[in-house]
């Protein structure tokens, strides 16, 4: 029977400074009695991860990546020691960093010490690295560090939606979103410190891989006529995206749609990872993914019952074909779609790779190029008629 873990940092109220002393004296301990000090984090991989479907998020496993003292680690142990304090220090102050201002901290304390040099970073890709690994080493979120990646959180779009922020002053701030037109609302990644609540009812929450897509939506009035939440993904979630999905899920309980394109990477890299978290993340999956997540389209029936235009897979282009070989991969290996649950969604990859074709979601406009609404029509008429999976 596989042994999983449910992380959830924030139930646990860690006490971040005093894990990360307690480490590093032990650490100071085994250097003065002539030991190799070790360090061990999470081993964050598909190779490690469990899907279970009552949880509804992959969740780490018990392998470790552990780090001995060497000559060949001593550089990477050093450098982790150094972004620590870094880190500890933004903690202290009640500061906050993104990983590029961290890289450009790191290397302007390298430039004024000589000791330092040999913990030179020679890009940025190196520190953030070394942010990961300190995370997952602690078991906790990087925001939790007070350092960020991509702070938004999707272009969101409602009449019904009211949003209550808690500020760390101490103070909160309000949002109507509907008194603010087409201007949308892009929560920060820190989903726990909005207080959601509707005027009247929400009928649904529509996720839009594409930006774009949503913007003309709501351009052209769904937000208006249906009672509904619109948020434009931009591709792949970020983590304010997943954690703000999160919170609508959990705190409104209205149902949740995504909509995008017909191709193995949507369906991989990016409803996947708003739907169960990714493998990378293991630690954080439980508050920065949102299961009941539903996959409305583009369906495989929906190139037939709306005779959609899709482009077949060129088996001459490498990064197309490395697409659908990922996807006979992901088949073999991944627990999300291995899990019987999630069949439908695996026989969708299966057709991928049968059929050789991908089809995008602006193709619905073609199904009656003289009516602009005809992709709200086709999305209303899914869901009504629960043509999803």
């Amino acid at each position: 029977m596989n042994k999983t873990r449910e992380i959830r940092v924030r139930e646990l109220k860690k006490d971040i400074p005093k894990i990360a002393k307690s480490m590093c004296d032990t650490m100071l301990v085994d250097l003065e009695k002539a030991r190799r000090p070790v360090l061990e984090a999470v081993k964050c991989s598909l190779d490690n991860s469990f899907y279970n479907a009552k949880v509804g998020y992959l969740t780490p496993g018990e392998k470790k990546v552990k780090t001995e003292l060497n000559v060949s680690s001593v550089q990477k142990m050093a450098r982790t020691i150094f972004v620590l304090e870094i880190l500890l220090n933004n903690l202290s102050a009640s500061v906050v960093n993104n990983k590029r201002e961290i890289y450009y901290i790191a290397k302007g304390l390298i430039r004024s010490s000589m000791h330092l040099k040999p913990l030179d970073f020679d890009d940025q890709n190196e520190s953030d690295s070394i942010i990961d690994f300190i995370c997952d080493m602690l078991e906790v979120y990087r925001e939790e560090m007070n350092c960020f990646a991509n702070d938004r959180g999707g272009q969101t779009y409602s009449k019904q939606l009211v949003v209550t922020e808690h500020l760390s002053d101490g103070t909160s701030a309000v949002v109507d979103l509907g008194q603010m037109g087409t201007t949308p609302f892009q929560p920060k990644n820190r989903p726990q410190s909005f207080k959601l609540k509707g005027k009247g009812k929400i009928e649904f929450c529509l996720v839009i891989e594409s930006e774009g897509t949503a913007n003309t939506l709501v351009a052209n009035g769904m937000h208006t006529r249906h009672p509904c939440i619109i948020i434009g993904a931009q591709g792949v979630p970020s983590n304010g995206v997943r954690g703000w999905c999160k919170s609508i899920q959990d705190q409104l309980k209205v149902p949740m749609y995504f909509y995008g394109d017909l191709d193995a990477y949507t369906l991989q890299n990016i409803f996947r990872t708003l739907k169960a978290g990714s493998a990378a993340s293991l630690i954080r999956n439980s508050d920065f993914s949102a299961p009941d997540v539903r996959f409305l389209g583009v369906l495989p029936e929906d190139v037939k019952q709306y005779d959609l235009h899709c482009y077949n897979v060129n088996e001459k282009d490498p990064v197309e074909m490395r697409s659908l070989k990922k996807a006979k991969d992901t088949l073999e290996n991944d627990p999300f779609f291995q899990d019987k649950k999630n069949k439908k969604l695996a026989d969708i990859l299966r057709w991928l790779i049968k059929e050789k074709k991908r089809c995008e979601q602006q193709a619905v406009f073609s199904v009656d190029p003289k009516d602009p609404l005809i992709l709200e029509k086709v999305i209303i008429e899914k869901i009504k008629k629960g043509i999803f999976i």
